[in-house]
């Protein structure tokens, strides 16, 4: 695989490229369809939410908290107001149940960081001099939210930057690269997402790396499409053979 060059900065996205996070989202929903299961079929009540969701992005933003509003409101409005509240109580706990997830890092994440953070310039091999790159987390989501399933994850000691933005365009980009004191050419964006992660940060110049999820949220789905910046691989280890 040909290797990235001029490369400073590296950042990662959190949920489901460090830590998994989808397939509980997508288990909470099939619960909550579950519980308003009186109200509709599973298909029609997750088509609901979804609106919902759409609707409330611009005012609620993305997260936790935004995703448990927007249950209590889709299920009074699948309802038309009939839902009782012991059922929204019930929901309330399927979404706090989203807060407290473990954030356990996924197969190879951890390694492959240790091993990107030891990593020095002056030699072919990066053994020593100074340290070849400097490492973020650039995520999108509510801040105290992600901010705990860093620390539950124990990856916040690989870290120099953390920025957590309330969504992925290419000024949130631009911003990065500011606060990592790199060019947008000198920044690699790794991630799950092609829409957030790998489309905004090849539109200011920089290089991405795509490592597809097993599952992706509806609204983070987009058409791809190739470029020369664009890396594309299966396993979070594989960046070692790119760097």
């Amino acid at each position: 695989m040909e290797k990235l060059k001029d490369i400073r900065a590296i950042a990662f996205d959190a949920d489901d490229t460090l830590w998994a996070l989808q397939n509980y989202f997508e288990d909470v929903e099939h619960e909550y369809c579950e519980l308003l299961s009186a109200y509709g079929k599973e298909k029609e009540i997750s088509a609901a939410l979804f609106e919902t969701e759409s609707r409330n992005m611009a005012d609620l933003g993305y997260g936790c908290k935004a995703f448990t509003l927007s249950l209590v409101e889709n299920a009074i409005r699948v309802s038309h107001g009939k839902v009782e509240a012991n059922v929204i109580a019930q929901i309330l706990d399927l979404g706090k149940s989203l807060l407290h997830l473990d954030a356990k890092p996924l197969e190879g994440v951890e390694a492959t960081l240790a091993r990107i953070r030891e990593m020095r310039t002056g030699q072919e091999d990066g053994s020593s001099g100074e340290r070849r790159y400097r490492l973020a987390v650039f995520t999108k989501g509510e801040l105290m939210d992600q901010e705990n399933k860093l620390w539950r994850s124990g990856l916040q000691r690989y870290f120099d930057v953390v920025s957590i933005v309330s969504d992925k365009k290419p000024e949130a980009y631009r911003r990065l690269c500011r606060e990592m004191e790199v060019k947008p050419e000198e920044l690699l964006m790794v991630g799950n997402s092609f829409k957030s992660d790998i489309a905004p940060a090849l539109k200011i110049g920089a290089s991405a790396v795509h490592i597809p999820f097993h599952t992706t949220w509806a609204h983070e789905k987009i058409e791809e499409f190739e470029h020369p910046n664009l890396r594309r691989i299966s396993r979070f280890a594989q960046l070692l053979e790119i760097l």
